[in-house]
């Protein structure tokens, strides 16, 4: 996994995971990055400073400095990304139907008419995905972890 620091067309800068650089440039040339925060697709790396770890012997001394305060929880936003995200995982919540692990099959099943169209959100793997993406299906990752529906 490599972590890439990206900015908008609108200067917004935010962080994301990816599989491998390659990953990354699948993903933007099929127009699947777009900004955590306004939704832009103009989406490119920004400069970034490598992460250096300290020497095995610094490494191996314990950290006897109290452990930094975490963050907020999304259920209390507290900057302008976190309450964009907070809205954005809403709406999808108000206005989609969570499948849970079933979202490949059942976004398969739309694309190929066996079952009505709708909004739908749930979990695939990262096989399943791929898959669904290589036969023209668009799927697309959420910038969050879905709630899980017991009902």
């Amino acid at each position: 996994m490599i972590q890439f620091t990206l900015k908008c067309a609108q200067d917004h800068s935010f962080e994301s995971w990816f599989q491998s650089a390659d990953a990354y440039e699948k993903l933007k040339s099929a127009g699947m990055i777009t900004c955590a925060i306004c939704g832009d697709m103009a989406v490119e790396k920004a400069i970034m400073a490598p992460r250096v770890r300290a020497s095995r012997k610094k490494a191996a001394e314990p950290n006897m400095e109290p452990a930094p305060k975490t963050a907020t929880p999304l259920s209390n936003p507290s900057g302008t990304a976190e309450q964009a995200l907070a809205e954005i995982k809403k709406h999808i919540q108000d206005n989609s139907e969570y499948v849970g692990d079933t979202f490949a099959s059942e976004a398969r099943a739309m694309h190929d008419g066996d079952a009505p169209e709708r909004a739908i959100y749930g979990e695939a793997s990262m096989d399943e995905a791929k898959t669904l993406i290589e036969d023209g299906i668009k799927v697309a990752p959420l910038p969050f972890i879905p709630s899980k529906k017991t009902n």
